[in-house]
């Protein structure tokens, strides 16, 4: 089973590779006089973005490091 760091690395892999296809061309075609629009680019940018920050995060977390680091504290009544 894939870690929760290679799934989000492979998400992105296909969202960039989304992102070729829609620069290429691929977002709309005709089929007779029906015109079909795929995802928007608008949309495939941010969610590549979004996957980014949270593979940022996932790595933090890995190595121990970032926001969400725990400390043990004492509370002490002096």
């Amino acid at each position: 089973m894939a870690t929760r760091l290679e799934t989000l690395q492979i998400r992105l892999q296909q969202y960039i590779n989304c992102e070729a296809a829609i620069l290429g061309g691929a977002q709309e075609y005709m089929i007779s006089n029906r015109r079909m629009t795929r995802a928007g680019l608008y949309k495939v940018a941010e969610m590549i973005q979004y996957l980014e920050r949270e593979i940022e995060v996932e790595k933090s977390r890995q190595a121990g490091t970032g926001r969400n680091r725990v400390f043990g504290v004492i509370p002490r009544d002096l």
